[in-house]
């Protein structure tokens, strides 16, 4: 059975303090009411990783990055490697998230790279792919994602590919307060699935664990999670408020 998982994003977001008191909030929560089956990642800051995962023990609750370098070290100055991502206690590692490859110009190639030293370094892969809203309404969005698989996820030799997460992200739904109607994230949700099968075969397809990522809060979070292909959220915003974010993992 595939897991599932609500990993919170919480961006460039809350001072080194402010981190560490949201995560035991979250951690003391989770000891008290057990995920069982379920996971949940916080995918912090660079600056709080460290303290973050000392922080956690809930079962099932750890800690993960937003970003890393695609070199093992060297002169990359402000760049973080997997390894020291790795070296924090931290277990998973975001690649390719819409505003890396908007503000940032990360090509597919680039992202293929960092998935690779992610894995190398023993770390998670949640792989997010998605379209623009002018990419929607021209009705180009299949492609797009497809696209985005092919050349920066599914390069992969299968026994790799298992450890990674697919998030898919509508980037028109992503801080706009705009959410994907639940029919349009099942949709999707399932071609990505069935674009993993012709890849990977139909035993690898199930056990893909893929992630709903655009405006996902308490009060729809269950109507997105009932989707059969919906696996668990990537969850910004609303990742930031204790209360909100485990109502959300509840949902799940």
């Amino acid at each position: 059975m595939r897991k599932k998982i609500v990993a919170g994003n919480w961006k460039m977001n809350l001072e080194l303090n402010e981190g560490v008191a949201l995560a035991t909030e979250i951690n003391k929560y989770f000891n008290s009411n057990p995920l069982n089956e379920k996971e949940v990642v916080l995918c912090t800051p660079f600056i709080h990783l460290g303290f973050v995962s000392n922080v956690l023990n809930a079962p099932g609750l750890t800690a993960g990055a937003q970003n890393c370098n695609d070199h093992k070290s060297g002169a990359f100055t402000g760049e973080v490697s997997a390894a020291m991502i790795k070296s924090t206690g931290a277990g998973s590692v975001i690649i390719g998230h819409s505003e890396r490859r908007t503000y940032y110009g990360e090509t597919d190639e680039l992202l293929a790279s960092k998935t690779i030293e992610a894995l190398r370094n023993g770390l998670r892969v949640i792989f997010c792919c998605g379209e623009v809203l002018a990419e929607r309404e021209k009705g180009i969005h299949f492609e797009v994602v497809s696209r985005q698989l092919e050349r920066g996820l599914f390069g992969l030799p299968a026994e790799e590919f298992r450890k990674c997460i697919i998030a898919y992200e509508p980037v028109w739904a992503i801080g706009t307060g705009v959410t994907a109607s639940p029919a349009q994230a099942q949709e999707i949700h399932h071609y990505i699935r069935v674009l993993v099968e012709k890849r990977y075969g139909r035993e690898v397809a199930e056990n893909t664990t893929i992630l709903y990522g655009g405006s996902c809060k308490a009060s729809n979070a269950a109507e997105l999670f009932a989707n059969p292909d919906v696996d668990g959220g990537l969850i910004g915003g609303a990742s930031l408020v204790s209360d909100e974010f485990c109502k959300i993992v509840k949902a799940l």
